[in-house]
This record gives structure tokens, sequence and C-alpha cells, in this order.
């Protein structure tokens, strides 16, 4: 039997047109909160080879231990989450790792045959998408963040306990 290699998926994302619809989505038809909302986030990086700023609006919350992150593209700037012209994508978009080492990661990912398509980084979190060559679609992600993983405990936690009422919050 072949143990997964960067352990349990942490993360699956989705990318909506709008971030509000997309809680209230969530909430009303699958139950899915509360919601940790951080409005105007950046990422200063590089994808398939263009450096850029890239803005987005994010909410956090789980099902069981998965972390369930919604993203609203807010800028045009060339990134993975919008297609070759420039039109934001929809719908599932990646799954995720937290992983201590990012460069460790991506090395061993890409060992095993996935491509590099973003690396980005803000004060919080280094992240990095992958694909395998041929193959579009669902993207794979690392991330490294100090208080990642506590936070994902956390989150988890917190969906757990919660009954129903306050299902937003923001931050920023």
């Amino acid at each position: 039997m072949t143990k997964a290699l960067f352990g349990p998926i942490d993360q699956i994302g989705y990318l909506v047109d709008d971030l509000d619809r997309g809680i209230a989505r969530w909430i009303a038809q699958l139950g899915v909160g509360p919601w940790t909302v951080f409005r105007n986030v950046s990422l200063q990086g590089r994808y398939r080879g263009v450096e850029g700023i890239v803005t987005m609006d994010v909410a956090l919350s789980y099902q069981g231990d998965i972390q369930i992150e919604l993203i609203q593209a807010t800028n045009a700037t060339p990134s993975p989450y919008r297609n070759a012209n420039g039109t934001p994508i929809l719908g599932i978009h990646h799954i995720a790792w937290v992983v201590d080492d990012l460069g460790d990661a991506v090395a061993r990912a890409s060992a095993n045959g996935l491509s590099t398509v973003f690396e980005a980084s803000n004060p919080a979190t280094n992240v990095a998408y992958l694909e395998p060559e041929g193959e579009t679609g669902v993207l794979y992600e690392f991330i490294q963040g100090q208080g990642m993983r506590e936070m994902i405990v956390a989150g988890a936690a917190a969906t757990r306990a919660w009954d129903g009422s306050n299902p937003i919050t923001t931050i920023g």
C-alpha cells in the first residue's frame, strides 16, 4: 500500500464570482459554516513566468477536518484564478496540503512529474500551485505559513460546535 506523500488533504479550494453569494450558497444548500472572511488579500508572485500582484477576497470554513476555501479574484493580473483570456475561472480549483517546508514539498512533487505554475507569498503565507503535464483542471497547492495547522484545527473545532448563529466573521 502506498502512503500519501504529503499526508491528508488539508483544503479544497473553489473559485466564485461573488464571495458573499458563494458563502450564502454553502450555508443554505450545504449547511457549511461558520465562515471567516478575509478582504483585500494580496499575493506577490509569478504565474507561468509572469510577475504580478494578485488580489482576492477569501472565505474559509470547514467540512470535518478539511478547510473549504472560497476565492473571488478581484483584479485582472494573470493568475491561476483566470483563464488564458483573463476571464475568471469558477468552480472547484485546487486541493491543498499545509507543509512545513514549501521548497521541499515542491521539489518532491516536481520529482513526481508535477510542474509549478504559480508561486507567491505575502507576510502570512507562501504558496505554490502545481499541475501534472497534459492534465488541466484541478491544481495541487502547497501552503507554508506560521500557525496554519493550528488555524485548521481551531476552525474545524469551531465548525463542530457551530449552532448556526453568527455565520460570518470578517477580518480586514
